[in-house]
């Protein structure tokens, strides 16, 4: 048996205050479209907003529905959005913060494993990393520098692709 240890380095802010402004503004947004959340099951309102490489911004917010499986979180609103109307550009940066009435939340919030391999597909499509900017109602933002770094056994295309079986190779 061999050991093996898995660890990344991430950037911690104490608050959205020692972000870029440009960051700053998209976490903003991302807070802004928590409002749009449709959450009346869990209560528990995300946000999404991405940078894209042609200037464009583009949010997302959870969107629940009775059949739990059937809504779609705030990421994956937003990746998909970008992606249907701005197929050419790439994603830079994605905001992702969150908000309930029922408590506060002041840790950065993560996206779920759903999320994360969409998020990750996106990444893999563009050939550019994609930084992650996580932040709770308030204090701390935490910033990644890789949806890779979020899921460092990510299932990719070539999982899914069979090795061709050489029928020349002679009888057994």
């Amino acid at each position: 048996m061999k050991v093996n240890k898995f660890s990344f380095e991430f950037e911690e802010y104490a608050s959205i205050d020692e972000l870029t402004e440009g960051e700053a503004e998209l976490m903003r947004q991302a807070i802004e479209a928590t409002e749009n959340a449709y959450a009346p099951y869990s209560h528990f309102k995300v946000g999404a907003a991405l940078r894209l490489s042609n200037g464009k911004t583009v949010l997302g917010n959870n969107q629940e529905n009775v059949a739990y499986p059937s809504g779609l979180c705030a990421e994956r609103v937003a990746f998909f959005h970008a992606n249907a109307i701005y197929p050419d550009a790439s994603i830079e940066v994605v905001a992702i913060t969150a908000k309930t009435q029922d408590f506060q939340i002041d840790e950065p919030v993560t996206p779920c494993g759903s999320c994360r391999q969409v998020m990750s597909e996106s990444e893999s499509r563009q050939d550019k990393k994609i930084r992650i900017l996580l932040m709770g109602q308030s204090g701390r933002v935490f910033a990644i520098h890789s949806v890779e770094d979020l899921l460092p056994f990510v299932f990719r295309a070539e999982g899914l692709k069979k090795k061709k079986f050489n029928l020349n190779r002679g009888s057994h």
